[in-house]
């Protein structure tokens, strides 16, 4: 039986690349009899399968999935878009359902659900332009380079594989000649449900060594096949993720085959890396064992 002092909650299932979150989030959905939204900025994209890590076609039968397959590369798509369709659908399913649970690794995206987003600057098209020219000519390390000398504070946190949050925060520095982090506030937006954050805690060789199987295994299950089928739309923003650009190399002749599933593993680590700083500057998530999900349930029965 629910706690019906907890009616209208909204669970956070968080934790670094490869530490079990879909699993998880499935279990405890079956169990909970709800369904699952997706926080994977990458699962997003239906041509984007094997490398992301998508639930398999048998767990999306088994619980109701949301946000997963539900765009294409070529859209355009970003933070703001995820917030305010998710809060749309979550007055629905709050409806006909007390719990829902929100799952994946893409902080930015759990954060605008749970605590809404910073109102940015306008950026001059000029300005824009100058950041994507410095993208094209001297690649992702430039703009990294240039964020961690202009601001030191979101370096730190920031996804340095993903180009766009390099280059917005550096649209606003230039733009606004402060640091993107002065206008990252931390207010709260209000929400009309209960948010309950859990994080996934694994030994770090411990979790090293599930990422490099489960490289091993997306090579296994035709990764290599899917990133040939994607390799001509290259250039989208969508397709600059680990997983596929370093086989992008490959095709291209810049590395041979194993060099770039090393590559794909090394980066994989340091992305969960990413994610474990950016979850552990945020308090209010309980910190868990992926084996301890009886603890969540406990926390929604009477």
């Amino acid at each position: 039986m629910l706690n019906a002092e907890l009616k209208k909650t909204l669970i956070v299932i968080a934790g670094p690349t490869a530490s079990g979150k879909t699993a998880f989030a499935i279990e405890l959905a079956k169990r909970l009899n709800t369904a699952i939204i997706s926080a994977d900025s990458r699962q997003f994209y239906k041509e984007m399968s094997i490398g992301t890590a998508a639930p398999s076609p048998d767990e999306l039968l088994q619980v109701k999935h949301y946000f997963v397959h539900n765009i294409s590369i070529e859209d355009k798509y970003d933070v703001a878009d995820y917030e305010r369709e998710v809060l749309a659908l979550l007055d629905a399913l709050f409806k006909t359902n007390d719990i829902v649970i929100l799952t994946g690794g893409s902080g930015l995206f759990i954060d605008a659900v749970c605590n809404g987003i910073d109102e940015m600057p306008d950026v001059d098209p000029t300005i824009r332009d100058n950041v994507g020219k410095m993208l094209q000519e001297h690649g992702i390390i430039a703009l990294s380079n240039k964020l961690q000398q202009l601001d030191p504070e979101y370096f730190a946190i920031v996804d340095k594989q993903n180009p766009r949050r390099l280059q917005r925060a550096l649209e606003v520095c230039y733009q606004t000649g402060q640091p993107y982090s002065s206008f990252r506030s931390g207010n709260k937006a209000k929400r009309d449900f209960i948010i309950k954050k859990y994080a996934l805690l694994w030994d770090r060789e411990a979790l090293i060594k599930r990422i490099d199987q489960r490289v091993d295994s997306m090579m296994e299950n035709g990764l290599l096949d899917e990133a040939k089928a994607l390799y001509p739309m290259r250039q989208l923003n969508a397709l600059n993720t680990v997983g596929y650009k370093e086989l992008f190399d490959y095709f291209d002749g810049k590395c041979a085959l194993a060099e770039a599933i090393e590559q794909i593993k090394i980066h994989t680590r340091q992305y969960a890396k990413r994610q474990m700083t950016w979850l552990r500057r945020d308090d209010s998530y309980h910190w868990i064992m992926p084996e301890e999900i009886d603890v969540v349930i406990r926390a929604f029965q009477t």
